[in-house]
Protein backbone atom coordinates (compact mmCIF):
# COMPACT_ATOMS: atom_id res chain seq x y z
CA UNK A 1 0.00 0.00 0.00
CA UNK A 2 1.37 3.08 -0.77
CA UNK A 3 2.37 5.79 1.67
CA UNK A 4 -0.76 8.36 -0.05
CA UNK A 5 -3.29 5.37 0.60
CA UNK A 6 -2.11 5.11 3.98
CA UNK A 7 -2.49 8.90 4.85
CA UNK A 8 -5.77 9.03 3.00
CA UNK A 9 -7.05 6.48 5.18
CA UNK A 10 -5.87 7.93 8.38
CA UNK A 11 -7.74 11.29 7.13
CA UNK A 12 -10.60 9.15 6.73
CA UNK A 13 -10.61 7.76 9.91
CA UNK A 14 -10.40 10.65 11.37
CA UNK A 15 -13.65 12.23 9.90
CA UNK A 16 -15.75 9.06 10.99
CA UNK A 17 -14.70 9.86 14.49
CA UNK A 18 -15.52 13.47 14.01
CA UNK A 19 -18.73 11.93 12.15
CA UNK A 20 -19.54 9.80 14.96
CA UNK A 21 -19.18 12.73 17.69
CA UNK A 22 -21.63 14.59 15.74
CA UNK A 23 -23.96 12.12 15.66
CA UNK A 24 -24.07 11.31 18.93
CA UNK A 25 -24.65 14.82 20.14
CA UNK A 26 -27.55 15.72 17.45
CA UNK A 27 -30.52 15.07 18.44
CA UNK A 28 -32.18 13.95 15.30
CA UNK A 29 -29.69 10.96 14.01
CA UNK A 30 -31.12 8.00 14.26
CA UNK A 31 -27.64 5.82 12.57
CA UNK A 32 -25.36 6.44 10.22
CA UNK A 33 -23.19 3.85 8.81
CA UNK A 34 -20.15 3.76 6.22
CA UNK A 35 -20.69 2.08 3.30
CA UNK A 36 -19.32 1.31 -0.31
CA UNK A 37 -15.40 0.83 -0.73
CA UNK A 38 -14.39 2.00 2.38
CA UNK A 39 -16.55 -0.30 4.37
CA UNK A 40 -15.48 -3.23 2.63
CA UNK A 41 -12.05 -2.22 2.35
CA UNK A 42 -11.66 -2.12 -1.50
CA UNK A 43 -10.71 1.91 -1.59
CA UNK A 44 -8.50 3.17 -4.02
CA UNK A 45 -7.16 7.03 -3.77
CA UNK A 46 -9.41 7.74 -6.26
CA UNK A 47 -12.30 6.24 -3.80
CA UNK A 48 -15.24 8.69 -1.96
CA UNK A 49 -16.28 8.37 1.53
CA UNK A 50 -19.87 7.27 1.25
CA UNK A 51 -22.05 7.79 4.18
CA UNK A 52 -25.82 6.86 4.66
CA UNK A 53 -27.45 9.45 7.28
CA UNK A 54 -30.62 8.08 8.58
CA UNK A 55 -32.52 10.84 10.45
CA UNK A 56 -36.14 11.59 11.30
CA UNK A 57 -35.96 14.83 9.28
CA UNK A 58 -33.47 14.17 7.19
CA UNK A 59 -33.93 17.58 4.79
CA UNK A 60 -32.66 19.54 7.95
CA UNK A 61 -28.87 18.23 7.95
CA UNK A 62 -29.09 18.31 3.63
CA UNK A 63 -28.30 21.22 3.54
CA UNK A 64 -24.66 20.56 4.98
CA UNK A 65 -24.21 23.26 7.41
CA UNK A 66 -23.17 20.60 10.26
CA UNK A 67 -20.94 19.15 7.91
CA UNK A 68 -19.04 22.33 7.04
CA UNK A 69 -18.82 23.01 10.44
CA UNK A 70 -16.80 19.67 11.22
CA UNK A 71 -14.75 20.07 8.06
CA UNK A 72 -14.59 23.99 6.90
CA UNK A 73 -12.44 23.08 4.16
CA UNK A 74 -15.64 21.01 2.44
CA UNK A 75 -16.62 22.65 -0.49
CA UNK A 76 -19.97 21.67 -1.73
CA UNK A 77 -20.01 20.03 -5.50
CA UNK A 78 -23.56 18.71 -6.02
CA UNK A 79 -27.22 17.56 -4.74
CA UNK A 80 -29.64 14.87 -6.37
CA UNK A 81 -32.65 12.23 -5.06
CA UNK A 82 -32.34 8.72 -5.53
CA UNK A 83 -35.90 7.65 -4.19
CA UNK A 84 -35.98 8.28 -0.69
CA UNK A 85 -32.57 9.22 -0.63
CA UNK A 86 -31.25 12.92 -0.60
CA UNK A 87 -27.44 12.85 -1.74
CA UNK A 88 -24.87 16.11 -0.85
CA UNK A 89 -21.70 15.51 -2.25
CA UNK A 90 -18.59 17.44 -0.85
CA UNK A 91 -15.18 17.51 -1.99
CA UNK A 92 -12.52 18.66 1.00
CA UNK A 93 -9.10 20.66 0.54
CA UNK A 94 -7.29 17.02 0.20
CA UNK A 95 -9.48 15.96 -2.96
CA UNK A 96 -11.23 13.23 -0.76
CA UNK A 97 -14.51 13.32 -2.21
CA UNK A 98 -17.40 13.28 0.54
CA UNK A 99 -21.04 11.77 0.06
CA UNK A 100 -23.77 12.35 2.03
CA UNK A 101 -27.08 10.19 1.93
CA UNK A 102 -29.44 11.21 4.01
CA UNK A 103 -33.17 9.19 4.33
CA UNK A 104 -35.69 8.24 7.32
CA UNK A 105 -35.50 5.59 9.44
CA UNK A 106 -37.79 3.67 7.23
CA UNK A 107 -35.02 3.32 4.34
CA UNK A 108 -34.06 0.08 6.88
CA UNK A 109 -37.08 -1.32 7.28
CA UNK A 110 -37.79 -4.67 7.00
CA UNK A 111 -38.23 -6.20 4.49
CA UNK A 112 -35.81 -4.39 3.16
CA UNK A 113 -36.42 -2.56 -0.52
CA UNK A 114 -33.60 -4.10 -2.82
CA UNK A 115 -31.86 -0.77 -3.19
CA UNK A 116 -31.27 -0.49 0.47
CA UNK A 117 -30.49 -4.57 0.66
CA UNK A 118 -27.92 -3.67 -1.89
CA UNK A 119 -26.16 -0.79 -0.16
CA UNK A 120 -26.19 -2.95 2.70
CA UNK A 121 -24.88 -6.42 1.36
CA UNK A 122 -21.96 -4.32 -0.56
CA UNK A 123 -20.44 -3.68 2.51
CA UNK A 124 -21.38 -1.31 5.13
CA UNK A 125 -20.17 -0.57 8.55
CA UNK A 126 -22.33 0.97 11.82
CA UNK A 127 -20.91 4.09 12.93
CA UNK A 128 -23.69 4.77 14.75
CA UNK A 129 -27.45 3.65 15.75
CA UNK A 130 -29.94 3.54 18.01
CA UNK A 131 -31.65 1.13 16.17
CA UNK A 132 -32.43 1.17 12.54
CA UNK A 133 -29.80 -0.27 11.14
CA UNK A 134 -29.04 -3.01 13.77
CA UNK A 135 -32.36 -4.33 13.07
CA UNK A 136 -31.96 -4.19 9.37
CA UNK A 137 -28.51 -6.25 9.55
CA UNK A 138 -29.73 -8.68 12.09
CA UNK A 139 -30.33 -12.16 11.86
CA UNK A 140 -27.34 -12.16 9.20
CA UNK A 141 -29.51 -10.72 6.53
CA UNK A 142 -26.81 -8.12 5.11
CA UNK A 143 -23.77 -6.91 5.68
CA UNK A 144 -19.71 -8.07 6.01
Amino acid sequence: MSARLKGRRRAVNALLVDVEHWADEYDGVEAVALVGSYAHGAERMASDVDLMILAEDPDALADGNWFVQIRPDARFIRAASWGPVRERRFRLRSGLLVELNFATPSWADLPLDAGTRRVLEDGHRILYDTGPLRVATSAGRTGR
